[in-house]
């Protein structure tokens, strides 16, 4: 028995953890590709104060996933686990990683949670 919820979407799955809930993003983030992953995290925000954004599997990100990013962190805590050198750089060079919450992996990101 799993707890994820299914998604339409393949490249988005979500389930409860330790007091937070998990967004887990995979592939390209663009304009194209945000839509579900956006619905996912409002949807998330609204369920726990706590989401964390697995994002291990992103293998491109692009300036809609990270305004994305901006305005979630506004209306929950919200924290990115895992990213990967292209997306942490899109973080570090917009200066983003100054106001997110970045973890090496969602265990971390998790564990911060419950503390």
């Amino acid at each position: 028995m799993s707890d994820s919820v299914s998604s339409p979407d393949p490249y988005v799955e979500q389930y409860p953890r330790d007091g937070s809930w998990v967004v887990v993003a995979r592939g390209d983030l663009d304009m194209h590709t945000v839509p579900p992953l956006r619905r996912a995290m409002e949807t998330a925000a609204v369920a726990l104060p706590v989401l964390v954004l697995d994002v291990a599997e992103v293998t491109f990100a692009d300036s809609s996933a990270l305004n994305l990013l901006l305005v979630i962190h506004q209306s929950t805590t919200l924290r990115i686990a895992a990213p990967q050198p292209q997306l942490l750089r899109l973080l570090e060079t917009t200066g983003a990683d100054e106001i997110l919450n970045i973890y090496p992996s969602t265990d971390h990101a998790c564990a911060a949670t419950a503390s």
